[in-house]
């Protein structure tokens, strides 16, 4: 009698997204660490098996800076997300995310929803843009694929 083949294991692909969360951070809205887990999970909902993700909380005034020499708009805005294309296949995916507290509270009040759930959205929304999702840049985006990802995350991460 001839002995069983084993099939060889398949190795598991390693699942590693490492996102440093510096500065600024609102303490009292969200943890770095719950910030941190957050835009994990955003990843791995995207498909990101592997990243390198900084977040970084900014004043207004920076992330306006941001927005006018990089995406060559005027003013702040709530969140900007840099993605760099890995160099090779298997590399991690590599991204910025920068955040303004002060223009997410205003936001917050405007849409009529708390401070901490848009802090919660922003983290998100920038992660899946790392991740390569897009929405149209008009009142259509509310309606979008990402948008309609983004916000099922988010109910799920305020629970």
């Amino acid at each position: 009698m001839t002995p069983a083949r084993r099939r060889p294991r398949r190795a598991a692909l390693k699942s590693t997204i490492d996102v440093a969360v510096e500065s600024r951070v609102p303490q009292r809205l969200v943890s770095s660490r719950r910030a941190r887990d957050i835009v994990r999970q955003a990843l791995r909902q995207a498909g990101v098996r592997r990243a390198m993700v900084s977040v970084t909380f900014v004043s207004g005034r920076s992330i306006a800076q941001l927005n006018r020499m990089h995406l060559g708009k005027n003013g702040a805005t709530d969140v900007i997300t840099f993605a760099f294309a890995p160099a090779a296949n298997g590399a991690p995916l590599v991204a910025d995310v920068y955040i303004a507290p002060d223009v997410a509270r205003a936001n917050a009040r405007d849409y009529n929803v708390g401070a901490r759930e848009e802090i919660v959205r922003l983290l998100i929304h920038g992660a899946l843009h790392a991740a390569g999702l897009e929405h149209p840049e008009t009142d259509d985006r509310i309606r979008s694929a990402m948008w309609r990802r983004q916000e099922r995350l988010v109910r799920a991460a305020l629970r």
